[in-house]
């Protein structure tokens, strides 16, 4: 691997690039299996010393592998690790020294053979070869319960602990029959563990309602979030927040005014905590101070957004920003200069991509950024600022390389009742008059889309689909009243919104009426498949993808867990269950359907898709449904993923053909 290092100049910041490669328009297979392909780069971190980078790839099926490259040396990709379970994957690693890395792996499993659940453990892995060691906790024959949580870093440098991290712990209680060891607590601790031996002590006692901590920049617990539950083990839907003041293990609780303040990060040089807490209707950061008088201060607010994402860098995850999604996903800098740096890079990159700072060495002097736009995959750079020299590294999706994306265009079209929707027009390259669209509603309801790449997207753009996607009611991002009650309890006006698209589409001559199809996954399709209960004649094609298709069902499915009580109330109860389901209103279907869902789907049941089929079919409807065996909510497995979208392709060519 050979990186060309190009020069910042602090005056222009100027890169000279060749102008890209423009691929010829592929087959419908070709095209499939390149938009359908799973990233190159999954995760990526920097060592502390910023001469290494770690990242995760895959061989595009179920298989992650781990890399590391020396940065200093040939730059040639030396592999750690893999893991090639079916159910289960390599999700992230960090650096915990310039030897240790400690890497996070998510898997399904049913419990009694009938329960579905994910659950996670941690790995620690060396550069020099050593065998990696599971840093989860072994569970006791005499335990009861599942450990489902395998714990999550709190901190990578704890002053005078060498080799050593913070990590949460799930403690479960023991049986004491004959012993007087057993474990007697149970619930979320911290512990203080050994990367390279998997030694461990307890630092923070298990609490039974805790479900988050947080660690300030030192390695000190600061924050704790509890979550109660009821007589039943239900959570009960309340999240409460505590904090301790400086060198005191006393928890007191964010009260009063702060009792909706949700911490996220801790300064100890500061001595505050950074969170989210509502204004106005409109989510905003603040900072309080961690002592007795826990003074608020606003950070920053919108009256047209949500303030929703800290931008932390570093070993001590430093904040450093704050972000909210406009048009575009913006970053507010609080530190200066890395906001003159950013503005700086994305001006001088081709086509002004969206700048995010990926990781930090240990002295801030060496970045990880990623750049990306709505027509660039995006590529991962090594930023030295002590020379600003920029150094690509690797492109996120390289089987895309060359290839000439569509633009991305954010508009505005009125609902019925006159409120203008937000979204997304994509267009195909070089389009002239009306043509076949895809309206694209995105999944949650508790999400919005945003400005930037998106594979299903291009890939419909580049079979010759205009694609809108809206922001309807119901979205998150906006603030609490367009969120409203939600889209499934407020299903009539999201879903009018998303009929309404269409509309827009025909009315201004983007769309052919009779060559207008709806595509969405999760809660869009579920709105793909209620746009037909409104508007049987709107939409010529509907595609669904893991789609809810029952809201009842959905109560019901969260029966065997902890959130039952909170998604039993984020559904509601009412008219609108039976009228918001789709697979109770089949015989109004006009549209021929096509299905999809994987087998071991913790998000929607497959049984969603098969029910939606049998009614449709008892109707005597159009349907097709595709099942996968042993894939979740996400398809995540390039061939899957790549047959999916061979298969709606053919769907939609046979049903908006001329």
């Amino acid at each position: 691997m050979k990186y060309n290092t190009l020069s910042l100049g602090f005056a222009t910041l100027a890169i000279a690039v060749a102008s890209p490669v423009q691929a010829q328009v592929g087959s419908p297979e070709d095209l499939a299996g390149r938009f359908g392909a799973r990233p190159t780069v999954l995760d990526i971190s920097l060592s502390p010393s910023g001469t290494q980078i770690a990242y995760i790839t895959s061989d595009n099926a179920t298989t992650e592998i781990l890399y590391v490259v020396d940065l200093n040396g040939e730059g040639e990709p030396r592999a750690l690790t893999s893991l090639s379970e079916d159910n289960a994957e390599m999700t992230q690693c960090d650096w915990a020294n310039e030897v240790w890395l400690v890497c996070e792996l998510v898997a399904y499993a049913r419990v009694d053979g009938r329960v579905p659940i994910n659950y996670t453990r941690m790995l620690s892995v060396a550069t020099d070869g050593s065998d990696p060691n599971l840093l989860t906790s072994s569970r006791s024959l005499r335990s009861y319960g599942v450990m489902q949580d395998g714990g999550s870093v709190l901190s990578l440098d704890i002053e005078g602990e060498e080799n050593r991290i913070l990590m949460t712990r799930q403690f479960l209680e023991e049986s004491s029959l004959g012993t007087r060891l057993a474990n007697e607590e149970s619930g979320l601790g911290v512990e203080m563990v050994d990367v390279t031996r998997n030694r461990r002590r307890t630092v923070e006692d298990p609490d039974e309602y805790a479900v988050r901590y947080v660690a300030d920049e030192h390695g000190e617990i600061r924050v704790k979030v509890r979550r109660p539950r009821d007589i039943s083990g239900r959570l009960t839907g309340d999240t409460l927040y505590f904090y301790r003041t400086p060198d005191s293990s006393r928890w007191n609780a964010f009260s009063g005014d702060l009792s909706g303040f949700n911490p996220v990060a801790v300064s100890a040089e500061e001595n505050v905590a950074y969170g989210f807490q509502t204004l106005d209707g409109y989510r905003a950061l603040y900072r309080v101070t961690l002592d007795e008088n826990a003074d608020s201060e606003l950070v920053l607010a919108r009256d047209d957004v949500d303030v929703d994402g800290l931008m932390r860098i570093g070993r001590q995850q430093r904040v450093v920003g704050v972000s909210y999604a406009t048009e575009k996903r913006q970053i507010a800098y609080l530190d200066e200069d890395l906001g003159n740096l950013a503005g700086r890079l994305q001006a001088a990159l081709p086509g002004s991509p969206l700048i995010s700072i990926v990781d930090a060495s240990s002295d801030e002097q060496t970045l990880l950024i990623y750049a990306g736009s709505d027509v660039d995959p995006g590529m991962y750079y090594l930023l030295e600022r002590a020379n600003n020299a920029l150094s690509p590294l690797l492109p996120t999706r390289d089987h895309l390389e060359g290839m000439e994306m569509a633009p991305m265009t954010p508009v505005e079209f009125p609902a019925a009742d006159g409120t203008m929707i937000p979204g997304y027009l994509t267009l195909p390259l070089n389009s002239e008059g009306a043509m076949p669209a895809v309206v694209m509603p995105h999944g949650g309801p508790g999400a919005r889309d945003y400005w930037g790449f998106d594979w299903m997207v291009q890939f419909f753009a580049a079979r010759g689909y205009a694609v809108l996607q809206p922001n309807f009611r119901g979205s998150s991002g906006y603030g609490e009243a367009w969120f409203g009650r939600n889209g499934f309890q407020q299903w009539e006006v999201a879903v009018g919104d998303v009929n309404d698209a269409g509309r827009w589409l025909v009315s201004e001559g983007i769309a052919d009426p009779e060559r207008l199809g709806i595509v969405g996954w999760s809660y869009g399709g579920y709105a793909a498949l209620q746009s037909q209960v409104l508007d049987p004649q709107l939409y010529q094609a509907v595609v669904a993808i893991a789609p809810v298709t029952d809201l009842e069902q959905v109560v019901e499915e969260a029966r065997d867990y902890t959130n039952y009580q909170v998604v039993r109330r984020f559904v509601g109860d009412g008219p609108h269950v039976e009228e918001g389901s789709p697979a109770n209103h089949a015989d109004r279907f006009e549209a021929p359907v096509l299905l999809f869902h994987g087998t071991t789907d913790m998000n929607v049941g497959n049984f969603q898709s098969r029910r939606m089929e049998d009614r449709l079919e008892a109707a005597g409807r159009t349907v097709q449904y595709v099942e996968y065996e042993g894939f979740d909510h996400y398809l995540d497995h390039g061939q899957v993923r790549g047959n999916m979208l061979l298969a709606i392709d053919t769907f939609l060519t046979e049903h908006l053909a001329e």
